[in-house]
Protein backbone atom coordinates (compact mmCIF):
# COMPACT_ATOMS: atom_id res chain seq x y z
CA UNK A 1 0.00 0.00 0.00
CA UNK A 2 1.21 3.58 -0.74
CA UNK A 3 2.64 5.89 2.34
CA UNK A 4 -0.13 7.22 4.24
CA UNK A 5 -0.46 11.10 4.24
CA UNK A 6 -1.39 12.97 7.74
CA UNK A 7 -4.90 13.98 6.33
CA UNK A 8 -5.89 11.17 4.37
CA UNK A 9 -6.04 6.68 4.84
CA UNK A 10 -2.99 4.35 4.67
CA UNK A 11 -2.82 3.68 0.72
CA UNK A 12 -3.90 7.57 -0.23
CA UNK A 13 -1.69 8.83 -3.20
CA UNK A 14 -2.94 12.43 -3.00
CA UNK A 15 -1.06 15.56 -3.17
CA UNK A 16 2.30 13.40 -3.52
CA UNK A 17 4.98 14.45 -6.36
CA UNK A 18 4.94 12.76 -9.92
CA UNK A 19 7.95 10.33 -8.85
CA UNK A 20 6.36 9.84 -4.93
CA UNK A 21 2.94 9.03 -6.97
CA UNK A 22 4.44 6.19 -9.87
CA UNK A 23 6.99 4.75 -6.70
CA UNK A 24 3.62 4.70 -4.93
CA UNK A 25 1.16 3.46 -7.47
CA UNK A 26 4.42 0.93 -7.97
CA UNK A 27 3.88 -0.80 -4.86
CA UNK A 28 -0.03 -0.53 -4.83
CA UNK A 29 -0.12 -2.62 -7.80
CA UNK A 30 2.37 -5.08 -6.51
CA UNK A 31 0.85 -5.14 -3.31
CA UNK A 32 -2.31 -6.05 -5.10
CA UNK A 33 -0.88 -8.46 -6.83
CA UNK A 34 0.83 -10.27 -4.51
CA UNK A 35 -2.76 -10.28 -2.16
CA UNK A 36 -4.38 -12.18 -4.94
CA UNK A 37 -1.66 -14.64 -5.76
CA UNK A 38 -3.31 -17.08 -3.94
CA UNK A 39 -7.39 -15.99 -3.51
CA UNK A 40 -9.03 -18.65 -5.57
CA UNK A 41 -12.37 -17.79 -5.76
CA UNK A 42 -13.89 -14.94 -8.00
CA UNK A 43 -15.70 -13.63 -5.34
CA UNK A 44 -12.29 -13.29 -2.82
CA UNK A 45 -11.09 -11.44 -5.61
CA UNK A 46 -13.65 -8.86 -6.30
CA UNK A 47 -13.79 -8.11 -2.65
CA UNK A 48 -10.21 -7.21 -2.22
CA UNK A 49 -9.77 -5.23 -5.49
CA UNK A 50 -13.08 -3.00 -4.29
CA UNK A 51 -11.46 -2.39 -0.70
CA UNK A 52 -8.14 -1.94 -2.30
CA UNK A 53 -8.74 0.36 -4.47
CA UNK A 54 -11.76 2.53 -2.35
CA UNK A 55 -8.56 2.97 0.08
CA UNK A 56 -6.09 3.81 -2.11
CA UNK A 57 -7.61 6.19 -4.08
CA UNK A 58 -9.07 7.85 -1.26
CA UNK A 59 -13.07 7.31 -2.69
CA UNK A 60 -16.22 6.99 -0.93
CA UNK A 61 -17.27 4.12 -2.90
CA UNK A 62 -15.67 1.53 -4.91
CA UNK A 63 -17.81 -1.53 -6.81
CA UNK A 64 -16.43 -4.67 -8.27
CA UNK A 65 -19.20 -6.27 -10.82
CA UNK A 66 -18.84 -9.04 -13.23
CA UNK A 67 -21.06 -11.79 -14.95
CA UNK A 68 -18.98 -14.68 -15.79
CA UNK A 69 -19.61 -18.08 -17.56
CA UNK A 70 -20.29 -20.94 -15.33
CA UNK A 71 -20.48 -18.69 -12.36
CA UNK A 72 -22.86 -16.06 -12.98
CA UNK A 73 -22.52 -12.68 -11.51
CA UNK A 74 -19.56 -11.75 -8.87
CA UNK A 75 -19.72 -8.56 -7.00
CA UNK A 76 -18.33 -6.89 -4.35
CA UNK A 77 -18.80 -2.91 -2.97
CA UNK A 78 -16.85 -1.18 -0.33
CA UNK A 79 -17.85 2.55 0.98
CA UNK A 80 -16.74 4.73 4.02
CA UNK A 81 -20.48 4.95 5.10
CA UNK A 82 -20.74 1.34 5.84
CA UNK A 83 -23.62 0.67 3.21
CA UNK A 84 -24.73 -2.90 2.11
CA UNK A 85 -23.43 -3.88 -2.00
CA UNK A 86 -27.67 -3.76 -2.74
CA UNK A 87 -28.15 -0.62 -1.22
CA UNK A 88 -24.70 1.19 -3.60
CA UNK A 89 -25.06 -0.75 -7.25
CA UNK A 90 -28.05 -0.21 -9.43
CA UNK A 91 -28.11 -3.81 -11.04
CA UNK A 92 -30.54 -2.90 -13.48
CA UNK A 93 -28.78 -0.41 -15.25
CA UNK A 94 -25.72 -2.27 -14.89
CA UNK A 95 -27.31 -5.60 -16.71
CA UNK A 96 -28.50 -2.90 -19.75
CA UNK A 97 -25.17 -1.46 -19.82
CA UNK A 98 -23.49 -4.54 -20.19
CA UNK A 99 -26.03 -5.72 -23.05
CA UNK A 100 -25.26 -3.58 -25.67
CA UNK A 101 -21.25 -2.60 -26.60
CA UNK A 102 -19.79 -0.77 -23.40
CA UNK A 103 -16.88 1.55 -24.28
CA UNK A 104 -13.63 -0.41 -24.65
CA UNK A 105 -11.82 1.81 -22.22
CA UNK A 106 -12.45 3.99 -18.90
CA UNK A 107 -14.62 7.47 -18.60
CA UNK A 108 -15.57 9.42 -16.30
CA UNK A 109 -19.31 10.17 -15.72
CA UNK A 110 -19.81 13.52 -14.80
CA UNK A 111 -22.99 14.77 -13.03
CA UNK A 112 -24.52 11.45 -13.88
CA UNK A 113 -24.79 8.83 -11.20
CA UNK A 114 -24.76 6.04 -13.77
CA UNK A 115 -24.50 3.00 -11.82
CA UNK A 116 -23.81 3.76 -8.31
CA UNK A 117 -27.46 5.15 -6.04
CA UNK A 118 -27.37 8.28 -5.14
CA UNK A 119 -24.91 9.66 -2.51
CA UNK A 120 -22.26 11.81 -1.58
CA UNK A 121 -19.97 11.13 -4.68
CA UNK A 122 -20.43 13.58 -7.27
CA UNK A 123 -18.61 11.64 -10.58
CA UNK A 124 -18.47 8.22 -11.11
CA UNK A 125 -15.19 6.21 -12.80
CA UNK A 126 -16.26 2.97 -14.86
CA UNK A 127 -12.94 0.84 -15.88
CA UNK A 128 -14.91 -2.09 -17.78
CA UNK A 129 -13.26 -5.79 -17.29
CA UNK A 130 -11.68 -7.57 -20.24
CA UNK A 131 -12.08 -10.81 -19.67
CA UNK A 132 -10.90 -13.52 -22.65
CA UNK A 133 -11.12 -10.44 -25.13
CA UNK A 134 -14.85 -9.96 -23.64
CA UNK A 135 -16.18 -6.91 -21.62
CA UNK A 136 -17.60 -9.03 -18.64
CA UNK A 137 -18.42 -6.42 -15.91
CA UNK A 138 -16.42 -3.35 -14.44
CA UNK A 139 -15.26 -1.24 -11.58
CA UNK A 140 -17.14 1.35 -10.86
CA UNK A 141 -15.60 4.29 -8.35
CA UNK A 142 -17.37 7.42 -6.65
CA UNK A 143 -15.48 10.48 -6.32
CA UNK A 144 -16.59 13.28 -4.00
CA UNK A 145 -15.80 15.77 -6.71
CA UNK A 146 -15.37 16.09 -10.11
CA UNK A 147 -11.64 16.76 -10.68
CA UNK A 148 -10.71 13.56 -7.66
CA UNK A 149 -11.09 11.42 -10.41
CA UNK A 150 -7.42 12.97 -12.04
CA UNK A 151 -5.14 10.84 -14.74
CA UNK A 152 -3.05 9.53 -11.78
CA UNK A 153 -5.89 8.11 -9.93
CA UNK A 154 -7.67 6.45 -13.31
CA UNK A 155 -4.22 4.96 -14.50
CA UNK A 156 -4.16 3.07 -11.02
CA UNK A 157 -7.55 2.22 -11.35
CA UNK A 158 -6.84 0.70 -14.81
CA UNK A 159 -4.42 -1.15 -13.67
CA UNK A 160 -5.77 -2.52 -10.54
CA UNK A 161 -8.93 -3.90 -13.21
CA UNK A 162 -6.77 -5.15 -15.73
CA UNK A 163 -4.88 -7.03 -13.20
CA UNK A 164 -8.40 -8.17 -11.15
CA UNK A 165 -9.20 -8.97 -14.50
CA UNK A 166 -6.70 -11.58 -14.55
CA UNK A 167 -6.69 -12.54 -11.47
CA UNK A 168 -10.92 -13.07 -12.00
CA UNK A 169 -10.18 -15.47 -15.22
CA UNK A 170 -7.26 -17.43 -13.51
CA UNK A 171 -9.45 -17.88 -10.38
CA UNK A 172 -12.72 -19.07 -12.35
CA UNK A 173 -10.99 -21.32 -14.37
CA UNK A 174 -9.43 -22.61 -11.22
CA UNK A 175 -12.93 -22.74 -9.69
CA UNK A 176 -14.54 -24.82 -12.29
CA UNK A 177 -11.60 -27.14 -12.43
CA UNK A 178 -11.88 -27.62 -8.60
CA UNK A 179 -15.98 -27.69 -9.06
CA UNK A 180 -15.24 -30.48 -11.72
CA UNK A 181 -12.73 -32.74 -9.56
CA UNK A 182 -15.02 -32.13 -6.52
CA UNK A 183 -18.26 -33.86 -8.27
CA UNK A 184 -15.65 -36.09 -10.47
CA UNK A 185 -15.22 -37.22 -6.77
CA UNK A 186 -18.04 -37.19 -5.67
CA UNK A 187 -19.24 -39.55 -8.83
CA UNK A 188 -15.93 -41.66 -8.33
CA UNK A 189 -17.40 -42.07 -4.16
CA UNK A 190 -20.91 -42.62 -5.45
CA UNK A 191 -19.45 -45.23 -7.95
CA UNK A 192 -17.26 -47.06 -4.96
CA UNK A 193 -20.66 -46.61 -2.91
CA UNK A 194 -22.25 -48.58 -5.34
CA UNK A 195 -19.51 -51.35 -5.79
CA UNK A 196 -19.63 -51.86 -2.21
CA UNK A 197 -23.43 -52.45 -1.27
CA UNK A 198 -23.73 -54.44 -4.60
CA UNK A 199 -20.54 -56.67 -3.89
CA UNK A 200 -22.45 -57.27 0.20
CA UNK A 201 -23.77 -61.11 0.35
CA UNK A 202 -27.28 -59.64 1.53
CA UNK A 203 -29.98 -57.70 -0.17
CA UNK A 204 -30.49 -54.22 1.08
CA UNK A 205 -32.69 -51.47 0.20
CA UNK A 206 -33.38 -47.97 1.65
CA UNK A 207 -36.43 -46.02 1.58
CA UNK A 208 -37.42 -42.46 2.03
CA UNK A 209 -39.92 -40.94 4.80
CA UNK A 210 -41.95 -41.20 1.40
CA UNK A 211 -42.04 -44.64 1.53
CA UNK A 212 -39.94 -44.11 -2.12
CA UNK A 213 -36.72 -46.16 -2.85
CA UNK A 214 -33.47 -44.69 -3.10
CA UNK A 215 -31.08 -47.52 -3.10
CA UNK A 216 -31.36 -51.04 -4.17
CA UNK A 217 -28.32 -52.90 -4.72
CA UNK A 218 -27.57 -55.80 -6.80
CA UNK A 219 -28.04 -58.80 -4.73
CA UNK A 220 -31.95 -57.74 -4.57
CA UNK A 221 -32.37 -58.12 -8.42
CA UNK A 222 -30.43 -61.71 -8.13
CA UNK A 223 -32.78 -64.93 -7.33
CA UNK A 224 -36.63 -65.76 -8.27
CA UNK A 225 -37.45 -63.36 -5.85
CA UNK A 226 -35.35 -60.29 -7.05
CA UNK A 227 -36.23 -57.33 -8.61
CA UNK A 228 -34.91 -55.15 -11.30
CA UNK A 229 -33.30 -51.39 -10.22
CA UNK A 230 -34.18 -49.97 -13.30
CA UNK A 231 -37.89 -50.93 -12.22
CA UNK A 232 -37.63 -50.59 -7.98
CA UNK A 233 -35.65 -47.12 -7.47
CA UNK A 234 -37.62 -43.88 -6.97
CA UNK A 235 -41.02 -46.30 -6.79
CA UNK A 236 -43.46 -46.72 -3.59
CA UNK A 237 -41.82 -49.45 -1.87
CA UNK A 238 -45.62 -50.98 -1.38
CA UNK A 239 -46.11 -51.06 -5.22
CA UNK A 240 -42.50 -52.97 -5.79
CA UNK A 241 -42.92 -55.64 -3.19
CA UNK A 242 -46.75 -55.96 -3.49
CA UNK A 243 -46.33 -60.00 -3.10
CA UNK A 244 -45.72 -59.23 1.01
CA UNK A 245 -48.35 -58.30 3.06
CA UNK A 246 -48.66 -55.02 2.71
CA UNK A 247 -50.98 -54.49 6.19
CA UNK A 248 -47.92 -56.01 8.25
CA UNK A 249 -44.91 -54.32 5.81
CA UNK A 250 -46.68 -50.82 6.39
CA UNK A 251 -46.79 -51.76 9.73
CA UNK A 252 -42.80 -52.85 9.97
CA UNK A 253 -41.42 -49.30 8.21
CA UNK A 254 -43.72 -47.34 10.13
CA UNK A 255 -42.68 -48.70 13.38
CA UNK A 256 -38.98 -47.90 12.60
CA UNK A 257 -39.75 -44.63 11.35
CA UNK A 258 -41.50 -43.91 14.87
CA UNK A 259 -39.27 -45.55 17.60
CA UNK A 260 -35.75 -45.05 15.61
CA UNK A 261 -34.97 -48.92 17.00
CA UNK A 262 -33.48 -51.25 15.03
CA UNK A 263 -35.85 -54.44 14.51
CA UNK A 264 -34.97 -57.87 13.40
CA UNK A 265 -37.39 -60.23 11.58
CA UNK A 266 -37.66 -63.69 10.88
CA UNK A 267 -39.57 -64.75 7.27
CA UNK A 268 -39.52 -67.39 5.05
CA UNK A 269 -40.74 -67.67 1.03
CA UNK A 270 -41.27 -70.07 -1.67
CA UNK A 271 -39.56 -70.46 -4.21
CA UNK A 272 -40.38 -71.15 -7.71
CA UNK A 273 -39.20 -74.94 -7.68
CA UNK A 274 -41.24 -75.01 -4.44
CA UNK A 275 -37.99 -75.02 -1.57
CA UNK A 276 -38.22 -73.05 1.07
CA UNK A 277 -36.02 -69.91 2.16
CA UNK A 278 -35.29 -68.30 5.34
CA UNK A 279 -34.39 -65.02 5.91
CA UNK A 280 -33.59 -62.55 8.77
CA UNK A 281 -34.99 -59.27 8.09
CA UNK A 282 -33.22 -56.08 9.82
CA UNK A 283 -35.11 -52.81 9.55
CA UNK A 284 -32.31 -49.93 10.34
CA UNK A 285 -33.48 -46.36 11.02
CA UNK A 286 -31.00 -43.99 9.44
CA UNK A 287 -31.27 -40.25 11.45
CA UNK A 288 -30.28 -36.80 10.73
CA UNK A 289 -27.16 -36.16 12.56
CA UNK A 290 -28.37 -32.48 13.48
CA UNK A 291 -32.40 -33.03 14.09
CA UNK A 292 -32.27 -37.16 15.33
CA UNK A 293 -35.06 -37.31 13.05
CA UNK A 294 -35.00 -40.63 11.19
CA UNK A 295 -34.85 -39.36 7.71
CA UNK A 296 -34.44 -42.90 5.93
CA UNK A 297 -34.79 -46.69 7.08
CA UNK A 298 -32.31 -49.28 5.54
CA UNK A 299 -33.86 -53.08 5.70
CA UNK A 300 -30.97 -55.62 4.80
CA UNK A 301 -32.07 -59.23 4.36
CA UNK A 302 -29.31 -62.39 4.86
CA UNK A 303 -30.57 -65.70 3.49
CA UNK A 304 -30.11 -67.94 6.58
CA UNK A 305 -31.59 -71.03 5.12
CA UNK A 306 -28.41 -72.75 5.46
CA UNK A 307 -28.20 -71.80 9.53
CA UNK A 308 -31.86 -72.64 9.76
CA UNK A 309 -31.38 -76.38 7.87
CA UNK A 310 -29.09 -77.07 10.22
CA UNK A 311 -30.74 -76.08 13.23
CA UNK A 312 -33.91 -77.98 11.86
CA UNK A 313 -31.28 -81.14 11.35
CA UNK A 314 -29.89 -81.18 14.65
CA UNK A 315 -33.20 -80.90 16.28
CA UNK A 316 -34.27 -83.81 14.02
CA UNK A 317 -31.71 -85.72 15.17
CA UNK A 318 -31.82 -85.45 18.90
CA UNK A 319 -35.41 -86.17 18.33
CA UNK A 320 -34.97 -89.52 16.21
CA UNK A 321 -32.16 -90.34 18.81
CA UNK A 322 -34.38 -90.07 21.90
CA UNK A 323 -37.39 -91.76 20.23
CA UNK A 324 -35.10 -94.75 18.98
CA UNK A 325 -34.03 -95.09 22.92
CA UNK A 326 -37.93 -95.08 23.44
CA UNK A 327 -38.36 -97.62 20.93
CA UNK A 328 -35.70 -99.99 21.78
CA UNK A 329 -36.46 -99.95 25.35
CA UNK A 330 -40.53 -100.68 25.05
CA UNK A 331 -40.89 -102.75 21.79
CA UNK A 332 -40.00 -106.32 22.97
CA UNK A 333 -42.43 -105.45 25.77
CA UNK A 334 -46.02 -104.79 23.49
CA UNK A 335 -44.85 -106.94 21.24
CA UNK A 336 -45.03 -110.20 23.84
CA UNK A 337 -48.70 -109.12 24.64
CA UNK A 338 -49.80 -108.06 21.09
CA UNK A 339 -48.39 -111.99 20.08
CA UNK A 340 -50.57 -113.58 22.44
CA UNK A 341 -53.65 -111.45 21.50
CA UNK A 342 -53.45 -112.11 17.99
CA UNK A 343 -52.72 -116.21 19.05
CA UNK A 344 -56.06 -116.29 21.09
CA UNK A 345 -57.99 -114.10 18.76
CA UNK A 346 -56.64 -116.92 15.83
CA UNK A 347 -57.49 -119.92 18.27
CA UNK A 348 -60.97 -118.41 18.68
CA UNK A 349 -61.40 -118.33 15.51
CA UNK A 350 -60.55 -121.95 14.79
CA UNK A 351 -63.21 -122.92 17.08
CA UNK A 352 -65.36 -120.60 16.02
CA UNK A 353 -64.96 -122.46 12.49
CA UNK A 354 -64.98 -126.15 14.08
CA UNK A 355 -68.58 -125.33 14.89
CA UNK A 356 -67.99 -124.92 18.62
CA UNK A 357 -69.97 -121.90 19.74
CA UNK A 358 -73.09 -122.90 16.64
CA UNK A 359 -75.64 -122.93 19.29
CA UNK A 360 -74.78 -119.60 20.77
CA UNK A 361 -76.89 -117.07 18.93
CA UNK A 362 -73.70 -114.56 19.10
CA UNK A 363 -71.54 -116.55 17.04
CA UNK A 364 -71.77 -114.20 14.21
CA UNK A 365 -70.62 -111.40 16.03
CA UNK A 366 -67.58 -113.23 17.90
CA UNK A 367 -66.29 -114.22 14.38
CA UNK A 368 -66.66 -110.41 13.37
CA UNK A 369 -64.94 -109.50 16.65
CA UNK A 370 -62.15 -111.86 16.54
CA UNK A 371 -61.74 -110.88 13.29
CA UNK A 372 -60.96 -107.18 14.27
CA UNK A 373 -58.88 -108.23 17.34
CA UNK A 374 -56.78 -110.14 14.90
CA UNK A 375 -56.34 -107.42 12.19
CA UNK A 376 -55.77 -104.34 14.84
CA UNK A 377 -53.68 -106.87 16.94
CA UNK A 378 -51.31 -107.14 13.46
CA UNK A 379 -51.66 -103.44 12.53
CA UNK A 380 -50.15 -102.48 16.19
CA UNK A 381 -46.97 -105.27 15.11
CA UNK A 382 -46.53 -103.88 12.24
CA UNK A 383 -46.11 -99.91 13.96
CA UNK A 384 -44.24 -102.07 16.73
CA UNK A 385 -41.92 -103.56 13.92
CA UNK A 386 -41.39 -100.37 11.99
CA UNK A 387 -40.44 -98.82 15.75
CA UNK A 388 -38.11 -101.44 16.01
CA UNK A 389 -36.55 -101.25 12.77
CA UNK A 390 -36.26 -97.04 13.26
CA UNK A 391 -34.16 -97.88 16.09
CA UNK A 392 -31.95 -100.13 14.68
CA UNK A 393 -31.24 -97.86 11.96
CA UNK A 394 -27.19 -98.65 11.27
CA UNK A 395 -25.48 -98.31 8.23
CA UNK A 396 -24.63 -102.14 7.34
CA UNK A 397 -21.89 -103.17 5.43
CA UNK A 398 -20.88 -100.18 2.82
CA UNK A 399 -19.92 -101.37 -0.17
CA UNK A 400 -19.24 -99.35 -3.66
CA UNK A 401 -22.82 -99.84 -5.65
CA UNK A 402 -24.37 -98.43 -8.21
CA UNK A 403 -26.93 -95.61 -7.59
CA UNK A 404 -28.97 -96.59 -10.55
CA UNK A 405 -29.27 -99.97 -10.03
CA UNK A 406 -30.60 -99.58 -6.81
CA UNK A 407 -33.54 -97.06 -8.11
CA UNK A 408 -34.62 -99.58 -10.50
CA UNK A 409 -34.65 -102.40 -8.40
CA UNK A 410 -37.22 -99.94 -6.84
CA UNK A 411 -38.90 -98.81 -9.20
CA UNK A 412 -39.70 -102.92 -10.16
CA UNK A 413 -41.05 -103.44 -6.89
CA UNK A 414 -42.98 -100.38 -6.78
CA UNK A 415 -44.80 -101.53 -9.80
CA UNK A 416 -45.44 -105.05 -8.63
CA UNK A 417 -47.05 -103.65 -5.65
CA UNK A 418 -51.15 -103.69 -6.29
CA UNK A 419 -51.51 -100.08 -5.69
CA UNK A 420 -51.51 -96.73 -7.54
CA UNK A 421 -52.71 -98.80 -10.62
CA UNK A 422 -52.99 -95.93 -12.24
CA UNK A 423 -49.12 -94.03 -11.96
CA UNK A 424 -47.19 -93.50 -14.38
CA UNK A 425 -43.34 -94.56 -13.88
CA UNK A 426 -41.03 -92.56 -15.65
CA UNK A 427 -37.37 -93.36 -14.62
CA UNK A 428 -34.31 -90.86 -15.90
CA UNK A 429 -30.78 -92.05 -15.12
CA UNK A 430 -27.59 -90.23 -16.33
CA UNK A 431 -24.58 -92.58 -17.87
CA UNK A 432 -21.47 -92.77 -15.95
CA UNK A 433 -22.31 -92.07 -13.28
CA UNK A 434 -19.65 -92.56 -10.38
CA UNK A 435 -20.68 -95.57 -7.71
CA UNK A 436 -21.62 -94.72 -4.14
CA UNK A 437 -20.53 -96.65 -0.45
CA UNK A 438 -23.51 -97.96 0.71
CA UNK A 439 -25.46 -100.58 2.22
CA UNK A 440 -27.81 -101.00 -0.95
CA UNK A 441 -30.70 -102.41 0.86
CA UNK A 442 -31.12 -99.76 3.33
CA UNK A 443 -30.94 -97.20 0.40
CA UNK A 444 -33.60 -99.38 -1.60
CA UNK A 445 -35.75 -99.25 1.89
CA UNK A 446 -35.31 -95.49 1.74
CA UNK A 447 -36.42 -94.78 -2.12
CA UNK A 448 -39.02 -97.35 -1.47
CA UNK A 449 -40.55 -95.50 1.30
CA UNK A 450 -40.32 -92.23 -0.69
CA UNK A 451 -41.55 -93.73 -3.66
CA UNK A 452 -44.79 -95.18 -1.63
CA UNK A 453 -45.88 -91.71 -0.13
CA UNK A 454 -45.91 -90.09 -3.60
CA UNK A 455 -48.50 -92.97 -4.37
CA UNK A 456 -50.31 -92.22 -1.44
CA UNK A 457 -50.51 -88.03 -2.86
CA UNK A 458 -51.84 -89.00 -6.28
CA UNK A 459 -55.08 -91.00 -5.36
CA UNK A 460 -56.16 -89.81 -8.20
CA UNK A 461 -53.49 -90.95 -10.72
CA UNK A 462 -50.34 -89.04 -11.57
CA UNK A 463 -46.28 -89.30 -13.03
CA UNK A 464 -44.21 -90.69 -10.56
CA UNK A 465 -40.57 -90.19 -11.82
CA UNK A 466 -37.35 -91.18 -10.51
CA UNK A 467 -33.92 -89.44 -11.30
CA UNK A 468 -30.74 -90.53 -10.74
CA UNK A 469 -27.59 -87.74 -11.45
CA UNK A 470 -24.24 -86.74 -10.32
CA UNK A 471 -24.00 -83.26 -8.75
CA UNK A 472 -20.72 -82.46 -8.01
CA UNK A 473 -18.60 -84.91 -5.34
CA UNK A 474 -22.45 -86.72 -4.93
CA UNK A 475 -25.16 -88.69 -6.59
CA UNK A 476 -28.11 -87.25 -6.29
CA UNK A 477 -31.57 -89.67 -6.41
CA UNK A 478 -34.45 -87.87 -6.93
CA UNK A 479 -38.28 -89.33 -6.45
CA UNK A 480 -40.83 -86.76 -7.72
CA UNK A 481 -44.58 -86.98 -7.48
CA UNK A 482 -47.55 -84.66 -9.23
CA UNK A 483 -49.24 -85.10 -6.39
CA UNK A 484 -51.26 -82.38 -3.87
CA UNK A 485 -48.23 -80.66 -2.60
CA UNK A 486 -46.94 -80.40 1.05
CA UNK A 487 -48.38 -77.35 2.98
CA UNK A 488 -45.29 -74.77 3.58
CA UNK A 489 -46.28 -74.31 7.57
CA UNK A 490 -45.78 -78.57 7.38
CA UNK A 491 -42.46 -78.44 5.90
CA UNK A 492 -39.88 -77.76 8.47
CA UNK A 493 -42.06 -81.02 10.88
CA UNK A 494 -41.81 -83.69 7.69
CA UNK A 495 -38.42 -86.09 9.27
CA UNK A 496 -39.49 -85.57 12.77
CA UNK A 497 -41.02 -89.01 14.08
CA UNK A 498 -44.94 -89.80 14.10
CA UNK A 499 -45.95 -86.57 12.17
CA UNK A 500 -47.75 -87.31 9.70
CA UNK A 501 -50.50 -85.27 6.97
CA UNK A 502 -52.35 -88.74 6.35
CA UNK A 503 -55.67 -89.69 7.84
CA UNK A 504 -56.09 -91.53 11.61
CA UNK A 505 -54.96 -95.08 10.45
CA UNK A 506 -53.27 -94.47 7.49
CA UNK A 507 -49.90 -93.94 8.67
CA UNK A 508 -47.67 -94.17 11.32
CA UNK A 509 -45.79 -90.73 10.64
CA UNK A 510 -42.37 -93.15 10.69
CA UNK A 511 -41.13 -93.74 6.92
CA UNK A 512 -39.77 -90.29 6.37
CA UNK A 513 -37.97 -90.06 9.40
CA UNK A 514 -36.56 -93.79 8.99
CA UNK A 515 -35.50 -92.46 5.11
CA UNK A 516 -34.03 -89.15 7.36
CA UNK A 517 -31.75 -92.07 9.30
CA UNK A 518 -30.84 -93.78 6.92
CA UNK A 519 -29.42 -91.09 4.86
CA UNK A 520 -27.62 -89.64 7.75
CA UNK A 521 -25.94 -92.39 8.55
CA UNK A 522 -24.57 -92.73 5.21
CA UNK A 523 -23.24 -89.27 5.70
CA UNK A 524 -25.75 -87.62 2.98
CA UNK A 525 -28.50 -85.31 2.82
CA UNK A 526 -32.23 -85.42 2.09
CA UNK A 527 -34.02 -82.38 0.91
CA UNK A 528 -37.63 -81.47 -0.10
CA UNK A 529 -39.57 -78.92 -2.81
CA UNK A 530 -43.38 -79.01 -2.99
CA UNK A 531 -45.32 -76.78 -4.60
CA UNK A 532 -49.51 -77.02 -3.77
CA UNK A 533 -51.20 -78.89 -6.18
CA UNK A 534 -48.34 -79.33 -7.77
CA UNK A 535 -46.35 -81.84 -6.62
CA UNK A 536 -43.83 -82.51 -4.29
CA UNK A 537 -39.62 -83.85 -5.42
CA UNK A 538 -37.45 -85.65 -2.69
CA UNK A 539 -33.83 -85.20 -3.39
CA UNK A 540 -31.46 -87.73 -1.82
CA UNK A 541 -27.23 -86.62 -2.04
CA UNK A 542 -24.90 -89.62 -1.34
CA UNK A 543 -21.18 -89.47 -1.72
CA UNK A 544 -19.97 -90.52 -4.46
CA UNK A 545 -16.49 -92.83 -4.51
CA UNK A 546 -13.11 -91.19 -5.26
Amino acid sequence: MLAPSPSKKAGNIVSRTSAEDTVGALRFISELGRSLLFTVHPKRVASRVAEALQNGVDAPVCVFVAELDNIGLVSSAHSHSGESEDSILRRGRFEKWLAFMPPQIGYVEQEKKEFLIEGDHASEYVSPLHINGEIRGAIVVGFDGESDANEQKTRLIDAATQLAAMSVNLSAHYGVALSDSINEAREEHRRFTEAVLDALPVSLYVVDRDYRIVTWNRTREDGSQGISRDLAIGRDVFDVLEKYPQGRHREEFERAFRTGRIERIEQQTLADDGSTRYWMVSKVPMKNADSDEVTHVITVGEDVTVRVEAIHAMNRAEKLAAVGRLAAGIVHEINNPLATIAACAEALEHRVEEGAFEMSEAAADLDEYLGLIKSEAFRCKTITTDLLDFSRIRAGERVPVDAGEIVRSAANLISHQKRGESIRQEIEIETGLPQISADGGQIQQAVIALATNAIDAMPGGGTLTFRVFSKGSRVAIEVADTGAGIAQEDMPKIFEPFFTSKEIGKGTGLGLAVCYGIISEHGGRISVRSNIGKGTTFSIFLPAVQ
